[in-house]
């Protein structure tokens, strides 16, 4: 199998394809808020056309998403400006609208008998680029600009341990959410974008009574230690928790091996971020996180996508080219000016990532016979589509059991930050 190609005709093997169909959700999770947000969450999804595909709820709330975060980034590119006031109320609407439809998604399939294994892919791909947004429109908020190298910190951490949250359920075979997990991180960054809304974003930049530090010392420290908190609980579970045979992988491969693909992100971000002679990353702040995010959206799905198939991960993948051109021309004295050789990281990335996606989606359609933003008619009382219930018999994605009997929804949101 190549690992820097696509393959002519498919990405998914044969044996992927079936170890997928086979594949089921399991997860656990003691979040404190999301049992208060049930009423909301059962309240929108019955409101919810029965026409309307679980996977287009997922998608129309990541591109609100993306957008006002787009928005936010245009008026401060670098975190350095204030943004208006309205667009981070913007923001914190966007965001609360992704995290309500993607809270409900796998509600509406269990609704519709349309659950598949595809959901759950489709659920974590989003999350994977919904990540990278969240943590820099966070830190734009708080005009974190100032301090380049927190802004690094704080966005690459939000990307690592995204990832790191699918390698623990890639060795231990369960995704785990802790009591203060993704939807509290969410809750949070809707309360930072807020302040930013109602008092202004200088309101960052006030100094604390008694001390002396700026007001956004305190949801900096406050990341770092819920940073810290999961980056212990994920190693605990990566080296104790292995369900494969001798404590391994699902696919049966070393606990550590996913840690490659991540390092071949994360640490020529940061080399090429320090010695830049053209101060890329505090120059083009904005452009150099997506760039990178991108890229590590990409490893992610691919690690997504080997547990649930119980495949070995692949190192090396072709949205590694933009880090790596930009790694090599830093080592022959910046022969290409470095701003082109980042746009064309994000773009490249950007790209990749797409056509990754749309081709393991297309794949995975025709294989269990659905479609990806469509239901099909059901007459009511009808009996389900045909291949909607073959699909529904094959997997049990998104319904585990709640402490009351009934079932929870499907909860695939990962992100720390």
């Amino acid at each position: 199998m190549p690992l820097l190609a696509y393959k002519e005709s498919h990405i998914l093997s044969a044996q992927q394809l079936r170890k997928l169909s086979e594949h089921k959700y399991s997860c656990f999770s003691a979040s404190l808020l999301d049992p208060l947000l049930q009423p909301w969450w059962n309240w929108l999804v019955s409101q919810t056309p029965l026409w309307l595909a679980p996977n287009l709820i997922t998608i129309v709330g990541l591109i609100l998403n993306i957008v006002t975060t787009l928005i936010l980034i245009c008026y401060s590119p670098n975190g350095v400006e204030a943004p208006p006031r309205w667009t981070c109320a913007l923001c914190a609407l966007g965001l609360f609208v992704y995290q309500s439809l993607d809270s409900i998604d796998g509600k509406q399939a269990r609704r519709t008998n349309t659950s598949s294994p595809l959901g759950e892919l489709f659920d974590h791909g989003c999350d994977s680029i919904s990540t990278v947004f969240v943590a820099l429109s966070a830190c734009i908020s708080c005009q974190l600009g100032h301090y380049p190298n927190w802004l690094f910190f704080q966005c690459f951490c939000a990307i690592a341990l995204f990832y790191c949250a699918h390698w623990q359920t890639y060795v231990s075979g369960t995704m785990r959410f802790g009591r203060i997990d993704v939807t509290e991180a969410q809750f949070s960054i809707i309360a930072i974008h807020l302040v930013s809304a109602v008092l202004g974003p200088e309101f960052w930049l006030t100094k604390l009574p008694n001390f002396d530090c700026e007001t956004r010392i305190m949801p900096l420290y406050l990341a770092c230690g819920i940073d810290l908190l999961l980056t212990l609980r994920y190693a605990k579970c990566i080296l104790t928790q292995g369900c494969g045979k001798n404590g391994s992988t699902v696919a049966g491969t070393s606990v550590l091996s996913p840690s490659i693909p991540l390092t071949l992100v994360v640490l020529p971000a940061l080399i090429i971020a320090q010695k830049s002679p053209e101060n890329l990353f505090t120059e083009h702040a904005s452009v150099y996180i997506m760039a990178f995010g991108m890229v590590a959206a990409k490893i992610t799905n691919k690690l997504v996508i080997a547990h649930m198939t119980k495949a070995e991960m692949e190192y090396l993948d072709w949205s590694l080219l933009g880090p790596a051109l930009l790694f090599l021309n830093q080592y022959f004295n910046c022969i290409v000016p470095e701003i082109w050789l980042l746009w064309f990281t994000l773009i490249w990335g950007t790209q990749d990532l797409l056509r990754y996606c749309s081709q393991v989606c297309l794949e995975i359609c025709q294989h269990l016979r659905i479609n990806l933003f469509r239901i099909p008619y059901n007459p009511k009382g009808g009996a389900p589509h045909p291949a909607t219930a073959s699909v529904s018999s094959q997997s049990s994605f998104g319904s585990s059991v709640d402490k009351n009997g009934g079932t929870s929804h499907r909860k695939s949101k990962s992100k720390p930050h």
